[in-house]
């Protein structure tokens, strides 16, 4: 199962789903990673939070890790917000460059943004990962509850017996899936404007992805 840490305000309060490990998972994840610098490009960016060109994508000099910075993922109900604004979903495709003899799997992803609920309110956030042409990852679901005015951060991470590895040799795209739901709740959405995001103007604000690193078998 996947391991869930959560940290943000006091008053928020944290509803996970429990996760079942994807079928052909793979163990014995190496720490190490490869000594060539990997490159990602985003190949697909499709949803209400994150037109194209508002996700970019950076990875660690370490190999170790990547994250996805987003400049526009708010989901918000209240006054003047659109009937559909309370729901925001993006979908990003990445095409990972790794060296020859390498591959890799997601051990650990973690997710940050900013809160702003009126008492009633709640907010959600969703996220789910898999590689292109495989079974995809159950969905894990984090609620806050307001009143909360507050940074927050959730992080998902999987044991080593349910790592799911990329296909050694093969090119398959990571997708990457999330959204955020705000609902007025209990509170007035005539006059209180309640909100979630998972956006940064200056790159302060990110999600990260965790790698576990393995070589693959020598061909002969």
């Amino acid at each position: 199962m996947f391991r869930t840490v959560f940290t943000a305000g006091a008053a928020a309060a944290l509803a996970a789903a429990a996760l079942t490990p994807s079928a052909g998972a793979t163990t014995g994840g190496a720490s190490f990673a490869p000594p060539e610098q990997i490159t990602i490009d985003v190949v697909q960016v499709n949803g209400s939070g994150c037109r194209p060109g508002s996700a970019a994508v950076a990875v660690a000099p370490d190999n170790t890790a990547f994250t996805v910075t987003y400049s526009e993922y708010l989901a918000e109900v209240g006054p003047g917000a659109s009937p559909t604004a309370f729901r925001k979903n993006c979908q990003l495709g990445l095409s990972l460059n790794v060296p020859q003899g390498y591959t890799f799997a997601i051990t650990q992803a973690d997710y940050r943004g900013f809160a702003s609920l009126h008492e009633g309110a709640t907010a959600t956030q969703k996220a789910s990962y898999y590689f292109q042409g495989m079974s995809q990852t159950a969905s894990r679901s984090h609620t806050l509850r307001g009143p909360l005015q507050d940074g927050w951060q959730v992080s998902d991470t999987v044991p080593v017996e349910a790592l799911v590895f990329h296909p050694c040799g093969a090119k398959r795209n990571l997708n990457i899936n999330t959204e955020l739901l705000t609902q007025a709740g209990a509170s007035d959405p005539a006059k209180d404007t309640s909100f979630l995001t998972m956006d940064s103007t200056d790159g302060s604000i990110n999600t990260k992805y965790h790698f576990s690193w393995k070589s693959c078998p020598q061909r002969r």
